[in-house]
């Protein structure tokens, strides 16, 4: 009994465990968090678990947590296909796995403009190169590069290179090229490398100040994903619950075994002696003869 309550206790909470490891993983392709209106995109919902089946999420200005193919996009399975976009499209873009995590979040501006910045989508770790394109829709020319609303550089070909960032290099960007006009801008945030004592904190959603406030769907990103540190422990103990499983039933079985001084009474029990046994016949004979004589 008290074994079957153990091993129900443990299995219940394997499979806890077990059903929290499935999160869910936004990727955007191209990966660029600017687009000319009339173009194309594509998200895929990413699991842990390499499978699919999660469902592509946005809020805009029109609307909230509006799922891909309810009006807007292409469903196929766990992606959502975008074409022929347009300025009113920009947003927070995330997914929802099956379980109900929730992904990252991706923001994305649609521009009926002339120029656009490229830049990462998705947080950049302190130490890395970014590369920052300002574009148009022909060809590349020179471009002034702003962050925060003061000017960085100009640079001839349009590509600007910001290398081994860090925290200080976090902030609103944007570009303008001359005769063309200035592009959306965009905010890019930089994560701590992780470290053995202290896993950084990725922040999806910048603090924004009244200076560097982008359009309002920016500012309202969904919830976030808990941090990966989170995801690596769950999953090692589900590696290693079958195995504290099967070591305390094991404990438990040792300790309840029948042990050598406890054999049932039968075994225990004296055989009757030659002398006993003789005068249980001599009662048997005596009861007999007695009936007989009345």
């Amino acid at each position: 009994m008290v074994e079957a309550s153990l091993l129900s206790l443990l299995l219940f909470l394997s499979s806890l465990l077990c059903c929290t490891t499935n999160q869910a993983f936004l990727t955007l392709s191209p990966s660029s968090s600017q687009f000319f209106q009339w173009t194309s995109f594509s998200l895929n919902c990413e699991e842990d678990d390499s499978s699919a089946g999660g469902t592509v999420r946005r809020n805009t200005t029109k609307e909230t947590r509006a799922e891909c193919g309810d009006e807007w996009g292409t469903s196929a399975g766990s992606s959502c296909k975008m074409g022929l976009i347009f300025p009113w499209d920009s947003g927070v873009y995330w997914c929802e796995s099956r379980e109900g995590a929730t992904s990252n979040s991706i923001n994305i501006t649609i521009t009926d403009g002339s120029v656009i910045l490229q830049s990462p989508v998705l947080p950049v770790m302190e130490g890395d190169d970014v590369t920052l394109h300002c574009k148009t829709k022909t060809s590349n020319l020179p471009a002034d590069f702003y962050k925060d609303g003061s000017l960085i550089r100009t640079e001839p070909t349009g590509h600007m290179m910001i290398h081994h960032v860090s925290k200080s290099d976090e902030g609103l960007y944007m570009c303008h090229i001359s005769g063309h006009g200035k592009s959306p801008p965009s905010w890019i945030t930089v994560t701590g490398k992780p470290t053995t004592t202290a896993p950084p904190l990725v922040s999806l959603a910048p603090p924004l100040t009244s200076a560097t406030t982008p359009p309002d769907y920016i500012a309202t990103p969904p919830a976030s994903a808990p941090p990966q540190f989170v995801f690596r422990l769950v999953c090692h103990l589900v590696v290693f619950c079958p195995y504290f499983i099967s070591t305390l039933l094991m404990v438990s079985l040792y300790r309840h075994r029948p042990k050598g001084n406890d054999r049932p009474i039968s075994m225990v029990m004296n055989p009757l002696t030659q002398a006993e046994q003789g005068l249980d016949d001599y009662d048997v004979i005596t009861s007999v003869t007695t009936k007989h004589h009345f």
